[in-house]
């Protein structure tokens, strides 16, 4: 199997939107229901929503690969942080937020996030930031202890809505140098 990672381009909104909303949910906490996950799908995670961040100077979207089929996907923000919770610990002149990283289930511990997340990073620190940040809910334990691995700390925490329902967020940073 060999593994790809490059720059997302608008030729890739539909397998971007795909894997998104094949992935999402994995991200949310049990009880999220599926009316939520399908609204915040639609609503952050269309195929529209994908062609306006390819669009925007301040995003950076990656597309992982294995064999030429998309598995994976990552989006980094650049600019002003509207999380008060994230102001008080993040310093958005230096860094650049880690949106989205996903992973499709089925591609899980075969060696997609290592280079993914390597690229990122990278996409990150060529982007000016000496720091990347993220959200990720307290009870996805995958998600933390990949994170954890990859050099992220607990910084504080946050809210993050996903339909009528809050979840709570770790935040978490990595130095970039």
């Amino acid at each position: 199997m060999s593994i790809s990672v490059r720059r997302a381009t608008l030729a890739d909104v539909a397998e971007l939107h795909d894997v998104a909303a094949r992935t999402f949910m994995l991200a949310c906490p049990p009880g999220t229901t599926q009316a939520d996950v399908d609204a915040f799908v639609g609503q952050h995670l269309s195929a529209e929503r994908f062609a306006e961040y390819l669009a925007d100077a301040d995003r950076i979207l990656l597309l992982a690969e294995s064999d030429g089929e998309p598995v994976g996907y990552a989006m980094l923000v650049r600019g002003e942080i509207s999380d008060a919770d994230v102001g008080k610990v993040v310093d958005a002149e230096r860094s650049v937020e880690l949106s989205k990283f996903y992973v499709l289930a089925d591609r899980h511990g075969s060696g997609v996030s290592g280079p993914l997340m390597t690229a990122t990073l990278q996409a990150a620190a060529a982007a000016g930031a000496d720091t990347c940040w993220l959200g990720v809910n307290q009870l996805n334990a995958r998600a933390n202890r990949f994170y954890e691995k990859n050099g992220f700390t607990l910084a504080g925490t946050k809210r993050f809505l996903v339909g009528d329902q809050w979840h709570d967020d770790y935040i978490r940073t990595r130095p970039l140098a």
